[in-house]
């Protein structure tokens, strides 16, 4: 049973909830590895590179998946919200790279805040075309 004024949720729609799922699952594992890291343990900071990059690679691919919702469902703010991730990450990641912690470590806080908000969004509202009804033609 659908919404009204919705179709059923095409397949776009349930890949970018799985897409997110999976960001917000590596991204949430980043603090665990610096803090690894930071409690003397060094191999914490090879874990931790090897999580931005895997972080980094599916907020990609998380682009690219919302860009089709765009483009598919007409619905454009599941690419401006990942947009927005993305450049945020990308900023973290370069800051972590030159070792700009007063950079790195509060965007991070703020980019895993943001991406749970959005990972509650694509999952409490409906990703899915909107139909017309009869008395909106």
């Amino acid at each position: 049973m659908t919404r009204p004024g919705l179709a059923a949720k095409p397949l776009s729609g349930w890949v970018l909830r799985v897409v997110v799922s999976a960001h917000v699952v590596a991204i949430v594992g980043q603090p665990v590895f610096a803090g690894v890291y930071l409690s003397g343990d060094y191999d914490g900071l090879l874990l931790h590179e090897v999580g931005a990059n895997a972080v980094t690679s599916i907020g990609c691919l998380q682009l690219i998946v919302a860009v089709v919702v765009w483009v598919r469902l007409r619905q454009v703010w599941p690419f401006l919200a990942t947009l927005a991730v993305v450049v945020a990450e990308t900023v973290q990641y370069f800051a972590g790279l030159e070792g700009a912690l007063w950079l790195h470590l509060p965007l991070g806080v703020l980019t895993i805040a943001g991406l749970v908000v959005q990972f509650i969004a694509v999952w409490r509202r409906p990703v899915g075309r909107k139909v017309e009804e009869a008395g909106d033609a």
